[in-house]
């Protein structure tokens, strides 16, 4: 694992080799081990490298046995031995085990389509000197980060934001619609990015750039090719076979490794299935001291019954609040997920024993585990009534209790269109909504965008029409690709332990394309019943009987507690209004109504703060229009 970054200077002008330097030392934290550079000409390549396959004679750049090909990779290609094989028997010589010169070797073999076999998750950079052309390439379901901008004549690509502004071509320069996608998402789906000029390259696109032009291309995309011939106890079967495979590649490491476990369904099959094929296996969880957020209780059940090496750590608001004070620089783009904070903490605990761990990452996407995927189906059937009856249910909803407010969303949902309501359930603030936060100004500039809009962006190339195939196709792209595996990179490469996902394996992905949707979702009971039913002998049965519960932080209590005077602070009215972006009033309302416990604010807060944290960061603390 590894932060990668470099640039293509514009005709008749050399790489500044200090430039590069640069550019990588703002990604040390990726990769302390060791870091590396290739410039020629206009092209520079650079790297941070966390070492953990082929430790000896892995470090790059790697270029080709006559040095014409050259590569930077961020990432793992689990399956490089079998490729390795396979390119010495057509006469390529290798000198190192690294995965990084199978890519470069099977470029020799397959130019632009050298993507299309790595089972990995990767993002890396090819400079051919003959061909005088620059490869970019990101894995499928998007666990690697890759940002690029295009300014000048310049070609500007890293790993992260911060690499990028340390070119001098790039500067800081926050996106009004990336802030109102944002606030509609808690996160910047790509391609788009916070800051105005920079993009990031989708999961399973390729950048190609040579003679002056830049084409940007889809080489995998999610499918779905459902085989209702097949019955159910054949697909369990399959499952378990294939999801084994897909964790003992995980397996491949020159250092220790290890699970974490949060005591969920997904984390347990994941590290049960390792326990059963390395003895021993270290298992991390972490939890917080009297609140219904602990999962530790379960966490403990799974590590007693595949008898693992567990550690646990406890979160506290302390913590929180130490963490508070680099949350912008750590984010390196704005993140509205409160989950960060724990997993962090545990990222750090763990590398003090394991430089690789495994995660559950995905299972909720591709079993249908969130209770808002089954909320689509009565979304459909509710939309179907007269209008006069949805106004009625409102104004019943209005008259309920606090309880009912997963109810009131349900139905405020419905004004959104049929691709974009989930995402009102899903998280963030509704368009609607958020408009009421910013300052004048923005909602003036603002005035016409609906942020919204990307979701149908992002579906037009999913041709299916079934709705759950749908919902995890837009799960998948915007949400795990979006929050989810951007919190788990950041959190984990701020302390360099690298995280894997085998529910990500895209040859498992695209065999559960193959499975009906009457299959992975039939109601709320039904959440996941099939990867239970698969992998049932891999779940305790105190774990197998378990509810949905989701990774949660008692941000809630914490802000009307330990946490008050942070809160107040990064949102202080006079602050808030030297950035000139949202309405001190209106954020103001929401701090003293969750504070005063008229309310529950505590997501949009967390995204308020994560942003202006940033915000602080990176742009400073002065108007930011």
């Amino acid at each position: 694992m590894c932060g990668i970054a470099g640039f293509v200077a514009p005709s008749g002008v050399c790489a500044d080799r200090a430039v590069l330097e640069r550019m990588v030392g703002s990604l040390r934290h990726r990769g302390p081990d060791a870091v590396g550079y290739h410039v020629d000409g206009p092209v520079a390549l650079g790297v941070a490298r966390l070492r953990v396959i082929d430790l000896e004679t892995g470090d790059q750049p790697i270029a080709t046995e006559d040095g014409s090909a050259v590569v930077v990779l961020n990432g793992e290609i689990y399956d490089c031995e079998a490729h390795r094989a396979a390119l010495a028997g057509r006469g390529h010589c290798f000198r190192s085990r690294s995965d990084t010169e199978v890519i470069a070797h099977a470029w020799e073999e397959s130019g632009a389509s050298v993507a299309d076999g790595l089972n990995g998750m990767f993002a890396f950079a090819l400079w051919d000197r003959r061909r005088e052309q620059l490869l970019l390439a990101r894995d499928r379901m998007g666990e690697k980060p890759l940002y690029y901008a295009v300014v000048d004549g310049w070609l500007i690509f890293a790993s992260e934001l911060r690499a990028l502004l340390a070119h001098p071509a790039t500067a800081a320069r926050l996106d009004l619609e990336g802030l109102a996608r944002y606030l509609a998402y808690d996160y910047v789906p790509d391609p788009h990015s916070i800051l105005a000029g920079i993009a990031k390259l989708p999961p399973g696109c390729l950048l190609i750039a040579a003679g002056g032009q830049i084409e940007t291309r889809r080489y995998w995309d999610i499918s779905f090719r459902p085989q209702p011939e097949v019955d159910e106890r054949a697909w369990c079967h399959e499952i378990a076979n294939r999801f084994d495979h897909a964790v003992a590649l995980r397996l491949v490491s020159d250092v220790p490794i290890g699970c974490f476990l949060s005591g969920g369904i997904d984390s347990t099959v994941v590290a049960g299935t390792a326990a059963r094929q390395r003895a021993g296996i270290r298992t991390f969880s972490v939890g917080y001291d009297g609140t219904v957020h602990d999962e530790r209780p379960y966490a403990r059940i799974v590590a007693d019954y595949f008898a693992t090496h567990h550690e646990e750590l406890v979160v506290t608001a302390s913590d929180a609040g130490r963490l508070l004070e680099r949350l912008g620089g750590l984010l390196d783009e704005p993140l509205g997920d409160m989950s960060f904070v724990p997993l962090h903490l545990l990222c750090c605990a763990a590398r003090r024993s394991v430089t690789v761990a495994l995660t559950g990452d995905g299972g909720d996407e591709l079993f249908v585990g969130y209770p808002t995927m089954a909320a689509e189906r009565w979304h459909r059937a509710f939309a179907h009534l007269p209008n006069g009856i949805r106004v009625a249910l409102r104004r019943g909803a209005a008259a309920l209790p606090p309880a009912a407010t997963p109810f009131r969303k349900f139905l405020a949902a419905l004004d959104y269109g049929v691709d974009a309501r989930n995402q009102a359930l899903l998280g963030g603030l509704p368009p609607g909504r958020l408009v009421t936060l910013l300052s004048r100004e923005v909602r003036s500039r603002l005035r016409g965008f609906d942020p919204y809009g990307d979701v149908a962006t992002m579906l037009a190339p999913c041709t299916t029409e079934d709705a759950t195939a749908r919902l995890i196709y837009q799960y998948c792209k915007h949400y795990l690709a979006g929050q989810n595996l951007v919190n788990t990179d950041r959190a984990s490469m701020a302390t360099a332990l690298e995280l894997r996902a085998p529910f990500l394996d895209h040859t498992f992905v695209e065999f559960l394309g193959r499975i009906p949707s009457r299959l992975k979702l039939s109601g709320f009971r039904s959440l996941k019943g099939l990867l239970k039913r698969a992998l049932a002998d891999r779940l305790p049965p105190a774990i197998l009987r378990r509810g949905k519960k989701g990774f949660g932080v008692p941000f809630a209590e914490w802000w009307r507690g330990p946490l008050h005077r942070h809160l107040r602070e990064v949102l202080a009215p006079d602050r808030i209004a030297r950035g000139g972006l949202f309405d001190p009033a209106a954020v103001s309302r929401l701090v003293d109504e969750h504070v005063m416990g008229m309310s529950d604010h505590d997501s949009v807060l967390w995204s308020l703060v994560a942003f202006e944290l940033w915000r602080l960061e990176y742009l400073g603390d002065r108007a930011a229009l």
